[in-house]
């Protein structure tokens, strides 16, 4: 695994966000209608590639103090994912409102660690994950949205009782971030423009 922090190749400059993995969810209904069960799965390994990349990761978490309910954290269910175990430099942050910045130290932790690139993936596509992609995108980072490692559920509008699917959902989220917020990617892909600029500045070193 590479060596992350200053002076590494980027010097730490993307960090993967991963949004509201959490047993929240899976104690809530709706979790039986879940657009892709698999999401944990490819979370998971898109949070591999981040380390063996050497780029930093932040956990995130979503609370609804008072609530009574599973984001309630009197119950005991604002945690992680049990397929998740943090490393001991990652930030496991808490927050109360939708975007991940707001609420948190995020904003001063990216700073801090020379971050200019996020990453972000987790749950809910169109929801925590994209207020957080369209809030970095305004604070000036270079944002990449990984679809495919997030997930959402069907929403039901409440002043006219209409449903929209979780795909048409996860559609619309994409069409309204690509070009203009963030760079739509594959897990496989999510990394491309941080490895390129890596090589880049190695080639440049080579120059000298």
């Amino acid at each position: 695994r590479p060596e992350r922090g200053r002076g590494s190749i980027g010097a730490m400059s993307t960090t993967l966000i991963v949004i509201d993995m959490q047993e929240s969810f899976r104690r809530s209904p709706e979790w039986a209608q879940v657009s892709d069960p698999g999401v944990v799965a490819r979370v998971g390994a898109l949070v591999g590639a981040a380390r063996d990349g050497g780029h930093g990761v932040v956990w995130v978490l979503h609370a609804n103090p008072g609530s009574g309910g599973p984001f309630d954290p009197a119950g005991g269910d604002v945690r992680l994912m049990g397929e998740f175990a943090p490393a001991p430099d990652e930030p496991v942050l808490t927050k109360t409102s939708r975007n991940a910045f707001t609420t948190t130290r995020l904003g001063q932790h990216l700073t801090a660690s020379g971050v200019s690139e996020v990453v972000i993936c987790g749950i809910q596509t169109e929801q925590c994950c994209e207020t957080t992609a369209r809030l970095a995108a305004d604070l000036g980072y270079r944002v990449t949205f990984v679809t495919e490692a997030t997930a959402t559920f069907p929403i039901r509008r409440p002043d006219t009782g209409a449903t929209l699917d979780a795909a048409a959902v996860i559609e619309r989220t994409e069409f309204a971030l690509a070009g203009r917020f963030a760079r739509i990617s594959t897990a496989d892909d999510a990394f491309a423009s941080a490895s390129a600029s890596a090589q880049s500045a190695d080639a440049r070193g080579r120059g000298r």
